[in-house]
């Protein structure tokens, strides 16, 4: 930056002057001149200070507009009006791979990736370049010989008359566009599956609340049933003894009686009679078991621990599993009779449940499905092997089994959220479950449950 130097003015002295007489009103001539040439020193000494001000601005608006330009992710481009390029950010030159003094003076259309990208930004930009290009996408050439789709805009650059003077080209590379919309467009669809899994959480919820209505509903018929079952019993027994009482009187020499009791078959109904009513008396108790099992299992579980037969959680989870599997699912129980621990038993049925079911699910395509569960008392706890026979764990997912949503089926048969529930609530039990592959194929899982509360 130039700036002006202050004039150096001397002022004359009076011994400089020749002592020749001055003509009159000379001097006052002279003074005069003396006084302009002062001003105009004090106006030149006013410019200075002035334009080194204005050159102050200039200098720092200059760093201001190249930190911006040095700042932008997009690539600049100004150029004259033949297409010719004046000016380029960091931006472009990372993605050209050259200085800015090999870009400068260079047609703008050799930074395109072959001729074709050529010749169409020609058209492109000759056609709008007065009306602006928008969003249009070429592919560059990169320093390393690659090519870079980049999402193009131009626009004219008109002088204060209005001529044209150039045109300005912004543009972003598109592959970062594509990664943005690539992780919203996974944001999006994993939060509709979380939608859908939390939709199918409160169907089970709502699930559960009709259940505990249902089997409180239930309750009152089947115990009639159930205590009209044994009252019929006892009257049964009663009839026997007096039919019987009736037969061994002198009545039974009546030819009469006797005909009719074999044509009604009395003798046959006495006899099976009894068998009738216990299958009555059995499937009202079993109907009643269940009935306190669903209320067990959707009620809210108490907070104080207490012994649960695991033998009982076992063998009513597998019978729930069975009963409604699509297909045969072999389950083989041996634990040691009356295996206990300490515990929630409607919370360890629901852990048992959901490992039960994934190994009917995991074994559905084999041609012998079977699961064996198996286990005793290990170290001071009550242990169960559940032991499948499907195609097991691949490796990579062993360590995400108890994660929460992460599930290997297909969407709609899965909410990921089983084994998560089931270990956190063996974990609040004080006990541990973990999962593995058997040497001779399938997966078992090992739950392990305190015998007295912590």
């Amino acid at each position: 930056t130039n700036t002006a130097q202050p004039m150096s003015t001397t002022v004359p002295r009076a011994d400089h002057f020749p002592e020749s007489p001055l003509p009159p009103g000379g001097e006052t001539a002279w003074i005069e001149v003396i006084q302009k040439m002062d001003e105009v020193y004090n106006d030149l000494l006013q410019y200075e200070v002035a334009l080194e001000e204005k050159n102050a601005a200039l200098e720092e608006s200059h760093q201001f507009i190249e930190s911006v330009l040095a700042s932008m992710s997009d690539i600049l481009i100004v150029c004259d009006r033949n297409g010719t390029i004046e000016e380029v950010n960091p931006s472009l030159r990372h993605i050209a791979g050259k200085p800015a003094e090999e870009l400068v003076q260079t047609p703008l259309f050799d930074l395109f990736a072959d001729e074709a990208e050529r010749a169409r930004a020609r058209d492109i930009f000759t056609r709008h370049g007065r009306e602006g290009v928008h969003d249009c996408e070429f592919f560059l050439r990169a320093g390393d010989g690659s090519t870079v789709p980049v999402s193009m805009n131009c626009t004219p650059r008109l002088s204060q008359t209005g001529k044209l003077m150039g045109m300005v080209v912004t543009g972003r590379p598109v592959g970062e566009l594509r990664r943005a919309y690539s992780a919203l467009r996974q944001a999006h669809d994993d939060l509709k599956r979380t939608q859908g899994q939390l939709l199918h959480a409160e169907k089970m919820v709502s699930l559960g609340r009709l259940v505990a209505g249902v089997a409180h509903e239930l309750n009152n018929p089947i115990s009639f049933v159930l205590g009209n079952v044994l009252s019929l019993k006892r009257y049964a027994s009663r009839l026997e003894s007096y039919l019987s009482a009736v037969h061994a009187s002198d009545a039974a020499e009546d030819d009469a009686l006797q005909a009719m009791r074999q044509e009604l078959r009395i003798d046959r109904i006495l006899a099976d009679m009894p068998h009738l009513i216990d299958g009555m008396i059995e499937g009202a108790e079993r109907t009643r078991d269940i009935v306190d099992a669903l209320k067990r299992f959707s009620a809210v579980d108490k907070a104080t621990p207490e012994q649960v037969n695991l033998n009982e959680v076992v063998e009513r989870s597998v019978r729930w599993v069975v009963q409604s599997a699509s297909a045969k699912f072999a389950v083989r129980i041996e634990l040691p009779p009356d295996l206990r621990c300490c515990g929630s038993s409607g919370q360890l049925q629901q852990v048992v449940m959901n490992l039960v079911q994934n190994a009917c699910d995991a074994t559905a395509r084999q041609a012998e499905p079977r699961l064996t569960v198996c286990g005793g008392i290990e170290q001071g706890r009550a242990v169960l092997h559940f032991i499948d026979n499907g195609p097991g764990i691949p490796e990579e997912n062993l360590s995400r089994l108890f994660e929460p949503f992460f599930t290997t089926k297909p969407v709609g048969q899965g909410t990921g959220l089983g084994l998560s529930i089931s270990y956190g609530i063996v974990d609040r039990h004080g006990g541990k479950l973990s999962a593995g592959n058997v040497a001779g194929g399938g997966a078992e899982f090992i739950l392990a449950l305190p015998l007295e509360s912590g």
